[in-house]
């Protein structure tokens, strides 16, 4: 059973890091094409238009899900109850608050500084789930936080002519990753849920609040119908698809593990901000990235094994028949399907990461 069982876990976990490194690869360009987008399109228009899309999109792909579903069966669980109150600090922290504060510090800093100062965002997330959320963190998560976190501080800082100088600008992309750890750790409890329903009232609701701010408060003037199409059409795919893989990547990995294959985002956006922007390279951003990848390293060879226990639960997602599902049903069977289901109780040891059937206190 147990080798079963490890089978299962790799699998799950194998698609995990697969949809995390999805979503890396959509936003890692964000930060440089929205350094591009800001030279036509006030800071909070830009980041309406980009939520805005995401939506748009993501209601096109709902759309035709339903359409080809035929009326069967749902393949993902409905959001209810307290799932809402998740939702509503979700967009706050990573819909609302975030975005204003990457684009408006995008003002004063490089592309490539603040894309690297963005995978603050992965070791802010890891310390929140650790120690608010109680996911298990080994030795080499901790050391791989101080290490990133060292170079987040590199990259605050810039040398002026009377020596070091304080950089707003990357303090508020900084700021822009704590709401997104935030972010990530509210949806991490939404995970079982539809991830296209979710990252639609996302986008639906930042959209619409961002763009009102910006049109109608502070009178940011509407940009010209080709940037504007262009901001829509890049929201559908570094936020709405981004998201989308995001939330699949946090239902097979948890939060912190998430966050970590999610640090593949800022470099990313480094190789395009170098291509695109013609940014040099220096030895700040060379140092950082150092730091960076060596914290991503000792991430990655973090490992998790013990014994434990699988308390008798009913609960409602989206799922195979695996070792972890192997409930009775009348008729045929298509999976993967959404339905309510029990889990007996059951004690058992090997590798796992906190994902939806291995959230247990330590």
């Amino acid at each position: 059973m147990s080798g079963n069982l490890n089978t299962s876990h790799y699998r799950s976990a194998r698609y995990g890091m697969l949809a995390a490194l999805a979503a890396a690869s959509l936003f890692g360009i964000s930060a440089p094409v929205s350094k591009l987008l800001l030279e036509n399109i006030p800071p909070l228009m830009l980041a309406g238009l980009l939520y805005i899309g995401s939506w748009a999109g993501l209601v096109v792909i709902v759309i035709i899900r339903h359409l080809l579903a035929g009326g069967s069966a749902p393949k993902e669980a409905r959001l209810r109850g307290k799932d809402f109150l998740y939702l509503a600090g979700s967009i706050v922290s990573g819909g609302f608050a975030a975005p204003v504060f990457l684009i408006y510090g995008l003002i004063s800093t490089l592309g490539s500084v603040a894309s690297l100062l963005l995978n603050i965002e992965g070791v802010l997330t890891v310390i929140i789930a650790t120690i608010v959320f109680k996911e298990p963190a080994g030795k080499r998560i901790w050391a791989a936080a101080t290490s990133m976190l060292l170079a987040g501080l590199i990259l605050t800082y810039a040398p002026d002519i009377s020596g070091w100088s304080f950089q707003w600008g990357a303090v508020l992309v900084a700021l822009s990753s704590l709401m997104w750890a935030i972010d990530n750790n509210l949806t991490r409890h939404l995970s079982h849920r539809d991830p296209y329903v979710i990252a639609m009232y996302k986008g639906f609701v930042a959209g619409i609040v961002n763009f009102s701010i910006a049109y109608f408060i502070l009178k940011e003037p509407l940009p010209d119908i080709t940037y504007a199409t262009g901001a829509i059409a890049f929201g559908v795919v570094g936020y709405g698809a981004s998201l989308v893989f995001f939330i699949y990547a946090l239902r097979n990995l948890g939060a912190s593990r998430t966050s970590t294959f999610f640090g593949a985002a800022p470099f990313i956006g480094v190789i395009v901000s170098i291509i695109v922007l013609d940014e040099r390279v220096n030895l700040q951003i060379v140092s950082a990235a150092i730091l960076m990848l060596a914290g991503l390293w000792m991430i990655l060879k973090e490992s998790h094994e013990h014994e434990h226990i699988h308390q008798s639960l009913s609960h409602e997602h989206s799922h195979i028949h695996d070792e972890h599902h192997d409930h009775k049903h009348e008729g045929e069977i298509v999976e993967p399907h959404c339905h309510e289901h029990q889990h007996g109780l059951l004690v058992h040891s090997h590798a796992h990461v906190p994902d939806l059937h291995h959230y247990h206190r330590h």
